[in-house]
C-alpha cells in the first residue's frame, strides 16, 4: 500500500511548509552563505530540529533525529500505519554549474527495502544566493523511486553509490513503483559491475607494469 504522506495533496503540503519554514528564518551569518557545504549543514541541523512542523501531526509519530554522521539518513520517523522512513537531506545551490552529490549505498538500499513498511525518503532543497541573502526556491519530499533513472548514475564506493548526476536536472517519476525502480537499479549493476571490472584489471595491468619496472632497477 503506498503511504499516505505521497498522495499529492499531502506531499505538496509538505514541500510547501518546508520552502515557507527555511525562507522565514534566519539559518546562518551571510558571511558564510556562499558555502554550499555551510549552507547544507546550516539546513539539516535546522530541519532536524524543526521538520515537525511540515509533517501532518495526524499521521507522523515518533521523529528521531539521533543519528550518526555515516548512518544513512539525517532524520527518521513513523506514521500511524507503522510504515518507517528515513530521510536524507540534500541541497543545492543553483547558482553552481554543477553537483553531483551521492545519495547511498546500493546494498544498504537493497536491505532497506527488504521491508516493504521502510522508504528512504530524498528530501532535496534547492536555493539562491540574492544579495547576501538565502532564498529557497523549491523543495522534492519523496521516496527514493520517485527519482527517475534518467537523472541518476552509480559512482564507484563500495558496493555502488547511487548519485544524482546533475542537481540542475531533477526527472520526478510520481508513478513509479518500487517493484519497477529496484529492477531498474539491478539493470544499472548488470552494465555498472563488468565496467568496474574492466577497470580494476587495467589498474592491475598497470602495476604489473610498475612490479616489472621497479624489479629492473638497481638497488
Amino acid at each position: 500500500m503506498t503511504s499516505q504522506l505521497f498522495t499529492a495533496e499531502i506531499q505538496q503540503g509538505i514541500e510547501n511548509a518546508i520552502i515557507y519554514l527555511l525562507n522565514n528564518n534566519q539559518l546562518m551569518n551571510y558571511n558564510t552563505i556562499n558555502s554550499p557545504r555551510a549552507v547544507g549543514d546550516a539546513v539539516q541541523n535546522f530541519l532536524e530540529r524543526n521538520i515537525y512542523q511540515c509533517l501532518p501531526n495526524d499521521l507522523v509519530t515518533k521523529i528521531d533525529t539521533s543519528f550518526a554522521r555515516r548512518s544513512m539518513a539525517d532524520l527518521a520517523f513513523e506514521d500511524i500505519n507503522h510504515n518507517y522512513y528515513v530521510v536524507d537531506i540534500k541541497t543545492h545551490n543553483r547558482n553552481t554549474a554543477f553537483n553531483m552529490p551521492n545519495i547511498t549505498s546500493v546494498e544498504r538500499l537493497a536491505r532497506f527495502y527488504e521491508d516493504n513498511k521502510n522508504y528512504f525518503v530524498v528530501l532535496f532543497v534547492s536555493y539562491i544566493t540574492l544579495q547576501d541573502q538565502l532564498h529557497f526556491e523549491k523543495c522534492f519530499f519523496i521516496p527514493i523511486e520517485y527519482l527517475d533513472w534518467s537523472c541518476l548514475t552509480l559512482g564507484a564506493l563500495g558496493w555502488g553509490q547511487i548519485q544524482i548526476a546533475n542537481s540542475n536536472h531533477l526527472n520526478v517519476a510520481l508513478t513509479n513503483t518500487r517493484k519497477k525502480w529496484m529492477l531498474q537499479l539491478c539493470n544499472a549493476l548488470d552494465i555498472f559491475y563488468p565496467n568496474e571490472i574492466i577497470k580494476i584489471n587495467h589498474r592491475i595491468d598497470h602495476f604489473r607494469k610498475v612490479r616489472y619496472y621497479w624489479e629492473n632497477q638497481p638497488d
